[in-house]
């Protein structure tokens, strides 16, 4: 059935968007800041995926991880160099900062090798199709979704089973109480930052796998619609930026399947302004008090 396979493919679409929102909302979670360097980081593990596979020989797994790990040490970079200073400076700075580290990342990459297109190699993961409702599901869609879905419970035993898991949830509840409790706040801040940029790094990798062509400035939409994601979730929901990422990949699909191809792009930002005048805090977010 038509509408069975295209639920599936905004599935596998959504579970890219979902990865990258992972990474907003814990950092928003943790220090309040959104970090817009974070899709480039999701480029960074494209592309180290892609030489972890075309040029390495290397499988899908090996890259996977690769990617996730190298990606957490840029992540923990990133945070020391350019977010750390910034604690008690106002949104607007560290906001501004974000945008500059963006664009460095991006233009790092284009200055060392160019702003030409790479295309993953054919048959990282083999090809097959399994007829489900008579809808065609590929070996791709079935690994994306599995994979996500392993990263995603692995994410929430971490946050909620874990040491560091329960520090990261003090330290985003009330981060000089955690400090007073003995927890060290830069430690905890530095391990969020590794954790959603590892996620991203995954997130490079299955989408050079799905999408098969990657370049330095492939980072900027998908970041974009990942915020996006988060924020129709609740920025600062773990569960609501997966339940955004996966929103988002379906209303994206529905919308090419019936014609407005052109539109796709368009979409996210329509549900973005729905979301702000409808329920600025997201699905899954509450309203907070501010004292002013």
């Amino acid at each position: 059935m038509e509408w069975l396979q295209q639920l599936v493919n905004g599935i596998s679409v959504g579970s890219i968007y979902a990865l990258i929102a992972l990474g907003y909302t814990m950092v928003y979670g943790i220090i309040k800041l959104i970090n817009f360097a974070h899709g480039d980081v999701f480029m960074l593990g494209a592309f180290i995926g892609f030489f972890a596979i075309a040029r390495w020989d290397l499988g899908f797994i090996p890259a996977l991880i690769i990617s996730m790990v190298l990606c957490a040490v840029i992540g923990v970079i990133i945070e020391r160099v350019a977010y750390k200073r910034l604690r008690n400076a106002t949104r607007i700075a560290a906001l501004i900062t974000a945008i500059g580290v963006s664009l460095l990342i991006e233009y790092t990459v284009i200055y060392f090798r160019g702003a030409s297109p790479e295309a993953y190699p054919d048959g990282v993961i083999p090809k097959a199709s399994i007829d489900i409702f008579g809808a065609s599901i590929s070996s791709q869609s079935i690994m994306i979704l599995v994979v996500t879905i392993i990263l995603m419970v692995l994410l929430q035993f971490i946050v909620h089973k874990t040491k560091i898991g329960k520090a990261m949830r003090a330290v985003s509840h009330d981060a000089d109480a955690a400090r007073l409790m003995g927890i060290n706040v830069d430690n905890t801040i530095s391990a969020t930052f590794a954790i959603g940029s590892a996620l991203a790094g995954a997130a490079g990798v299955i989408f050079g796998v799905y999408y098969t062509r990657i370049d330095p400035l492939m980072g900027v939409l998908p970041g974009l619609k990942a915020f996006i994601a988060a924020v129709l979730g609740g920025i600062g929901s773990i569960p609501g930026a997966m339940f955004g990422g996966y929103i988002l990949g379906i209303v994206e699909t529905i919308v090419s399947a019936i014609g407005f191809s052109l539109w796709r792009d368009a979409a996210a930002f329509v549900i973005l302004i729905i979301i702000l005048i409808v329920k600025p805090s997201g699905i899954f977010g509450k309203n907070a008090r501010e004292k002013v």
